[in-house]
């Protein structure tokens, strides 16, 4: 008999690409790249500390790992949180663009990269609220 020491799902892509500090370096690589880019940096505050660490719990849970988000935050409920927000299809890709370029600068697997962009296509997508 063996004990379970997580009702979490092993396996998962968050244990795929090796967890929460691989995250970490995703989210390390990726806050950059936003800040830097013209569409989308605007919309960053200028002390990303903070946006990183919820992005860090937000994506550990995403792909499978603890409901870290969840338990400090609540609900995701991340359309409603990216109201405030104009966020056009332009934006929404540059935010992909920017997601793929750091998982590339991370040396996330290609299959896994590939399947993580996909995940993160329709979230993308759906924060979308004003067409241009």
């Amino acid at each position: 008999m063996s004990e379970q020491s997580s009702p979490r799902e092993e396996n998962t892509l968050f244990d795929a690409i090796g967890g929460e500090a691989v995250i970490r370096r995703i989210v390390a690589a990726f806050y950059p790249k936003v800040q830097a880019d013209p569409l989308i940096g605007p919309l960053f505050p200028e002390n990303i500390d903070p946006v990183m660490e919820k992005q860090a719990l937000f994506l550990t849970q995403f792909f499978g790992g603890p409901p870290l988000y969840s338990a400090k935050y609540g609900h995701p409920m991340m359309r409603a949180r990216h109201l405030p927000f104009e966020i056009t299809p332009e934006r929404a890709q540059a935010w992909l663009g920017c997601m793929e370029r750091a998982l590339e600068e991370v040396g996330v697997e290609p299959e896994l990269k590939k399947f993580m962009l996909e995940r993160l296509q329709g979230p993308a997508h759906h924060f979308i609220n004003k067409s241009k």
